[in-house]
């Protein structure tokens, strides 16, 4: 209760009337000074002149917010780096963090009469391209009505945000992006959205390098279950049974323990390259397809997202052929990369880095598609339900929904990447005949039936928790490192 307590703001000085203290945001004046005081008496419980870690964090979780609230209180205001506030500190942390308060205040009101109402709400999340009722946009709003007008003036929105991470509802709604965070290891998802702001102030290379990043240490971290899925796709039969066990026993005996990550350093470095594309063609497609770039809609960004994505597999596909060859690689086969190039070059000639290529275009269609129609109906879904005081899902939300949703892109498009990676492997195979896609579909249906489609799933599922936990952890070190806000 004490907590709580602490955490209560002072009572919003009005002034004269409800929308005095919407004009004039707090300065370095007796008046904010006084609030200062007042609050930093509130926190400092045992009365040392100090906000200590443990006050700060009893303080924070009374209103619901965690470790990562506290790290950006500190990292913002804890200028002598001993994790403590004394109240100079505490004082030019608030000062700082109303400043942009006030500026996310002034984007939000509008048509500036210095309240934010439901259709400022709904305008905002409308051009992040979340659509929500006006019903739902009340019930966010409550969360920072304090004089029941639902409206919300800038004294409401201040003391409603005064440790809060998030410096706007935009900022909060920023969870809700389909974020690249989520890498199970394929690379076929709709890029991110990002805002003009987002684009100038630089955030949107920093989310991409986050992401980067994070899709690398993941890729590494589940490589064996990787390599496992390609064997099992090409070589896994009736007639030899091959199971995970028997895969792995295999990879341990032919080459030891290091063969396990065989084919995961293209894996890793096809990472940069594709997401670099995949957004600077994103971004043209999109000035082309959609009426409105600042308001697009879901079937503009599933075509562009899904043209964008063809134009980056295009451009790295022989990236691709070389991961497949590299982790089918036997022990010796290859002195390394620029080996395994030389020998399919001399031996296969061009067109062998690009061979699956055409199940692996047809194959983002359902993938993105099914990705994007089960991510938006979750998003809903919550937002309509249980969106009662705040847009905010927490993150365990977030990635259930975008697990889920990637999942399914994946298993609807699997048979074709099965089929895409046997045609990959064919040459390398002795004594295997070089069939088309069609061919192969019928050969594999024929006489494994349809389930030999999905030869490999298992290990393919059963590396998508651990990666999309490794993936999130990553990028928000990353997100921290580069000085973003934590997710």
């Amino acid at each position: 209760a004490a907590a709580a307590a602490a955490m209560s703001p002072p009572p919003p000085e009005r002034g004269a009337g409800a929308g005095a203290g919407a004009g004039a945001g707090p300065g370095p004046g007796d008046e904010a000074q006084r609030r200062y005081r007042d609050l930093f008496s509130r926190l400092d419980t045992n009365q040392d002149g100090r906000i200590d870690v443990g006050e700060l964090r009893a303080a924070l979780r009374a209103r619901g917010l965690g470790a990562d609230a506290q790290a950006k209180i500190l990292n913002s205001g804890d200028s002598n780096a001993d994790q403590e506030l004394d109240f100079k500190e505490f004082a030019n942390y608030l000062r700082e963090h109303e400043k942009k308060l006030r500026l996310a205040f002034k984007s939000l009101d509008k048509n500036n009469d210095g309240r934010i109402d439901t259709v400022e709400i709904v305008q905002s999340l409308k051009s992040l391209g979340i659509d929500i009722s006006p019903q739902n946009a009340k019930k966010i709003l409550h969360s920072m009505d304090e004089d029941g007008t639902m409206t919300v003036d800038w004294n409401e929105w201040r003391d409603h945000f005064t440790f809060n991470p998030a410096t706007s509802i935009q900022e909060i709604i920023q969870f809700w992006k389909h974020s690249t965070v989520l890498d199970i290891g394929d690379s076929l998802t709709i890029p991110d959205e990002f805002t003009e702001e987002e684009k100038r102030s630089g955030m949107w290379w920093r989310q991409l390098l986050s992401g980067a990043a994070a899709g690398a240490v993941s890729r590494t971290g589940t490589a064996p279950l990787d390599r496992l899925k390609v064997l099992m796709q090409v070589h896994a039969s009736k007639t030899n049974q091959m199971s995970m066990f028997g895969g792995f026993k295999q990879m341990l005996k032919e080459g030891g323990a290091i063969s396990l990550w065989r084919g995961n350093g293209m894996n890793v470095a096809k990472i940069a390259p594709e997401t670099a594309i995949k957004f600077m063609a994103y971004e043209q497609y999109k000035k082309l397809i959609a009426a409105n770039c600042e308001n697009i809609r879901t079937h503009e960004r599933f075509i562009a997202g899904s043209l964008a994505g063809a134009t980056a597999q295009t451009s790295i596909y022989p990236m691709e052929v070389m991961k497949t060859r590299m982790a089918l690689r036997k022990t010796g086969q290859y002195a390394g990369v620029g080996d395994c190039v030389k020998k399919i070059w001399r031996n296969e000639g061009l067109i062998a880095f690009y061979k699956g290529y055409i199940p692996n275009i047809l194959g983002i269609i359902p993938y993105a598609g099914i990705d994007l129609a089960i991510y938006e109906t979750l998003k809903q879904t919550w937002l309509t339900r249980y969106a009662k005081d705040s847009a905010n899902p927490g993150i365990l939300v977030l990635l259930s929904c975008g697990t889920i949703s990637s999942t399914c892109g994946q298993l609807a498009s699997y048979p074709l990447a099965l089929v895409r990676t046997r045609m990959q492997a064919q040459a390398s195979l002795e004594g295997a005949q070089q069939r088309s896609m069609v061919q192969l579909f019928r050969d594999i249906v024929a006489k494994e039936g349809p389930l030999g489609l999905y030869r490999g799933l298992a290990p393919n599922f059963m590396k998508v928790i651990p990666a999309v936990s490794i993936s999130y952890v990553v990028y928000e070190r990353m997100r921290i490192a580069l000085g973003m806000n934590p997710v």
